[in-house]
């Protein structure tokens, strides 16, 4: 499998962090999931780093099946109108976007028959 993340090295604007979050949600993730050949589409967020740079304003994490797959997403329809929505966003951001493909291997958790509880004293 193979996953196409976008990067969004630095920060939101100051005050714009909700506008970032509601523009995402409303606007793009509608058009990202429907990326031909997307088996998960997933927006992640900085919450802390065991370093101080580089902070990511956001993580985009696309999971494709093949290369050939992710090569069909880009060069779809609807690949090229996120690009346009995403210029709004982008407005919304002080940083740099780059993107980047890595081949992913999954493996399964092992199974002992213990079931993880969660404690919420």
């Amino acid at each position: 499998m193979f996953i196409r993340c976008a990067f969004f090295q630095g920060q939101v604007k100051p005050g714009m962090e909700e506008a970032f979050k509601r523009y995402i949600r409303e606007k793009l993730v509608p058009l990202w999931t429907r990326f031909p050949g997307a088996r998960e589409v997933r927006v992640l967020r900085q919450v802390e780093s065991d370093v101080s740079e580089p902070h990511f304003g956001m993580v985009l994490s696309v999971r494709y099946p093949s290369r050939e797959s992710i090569e069909i997403a880009l060069a779809s329809a609807v690949r090229l109108e996120s690009r346009e929505v995403s210029k709004d966003l982008i407005a919304m951001f002080d940083g740099t976007v780059f993107h980047t493909v890595f081949s992913a291997d999954e493996y399964p958790l092992p199974t002992d028959g213990v079931t993880a509880t969660t404690d919420i004293r």
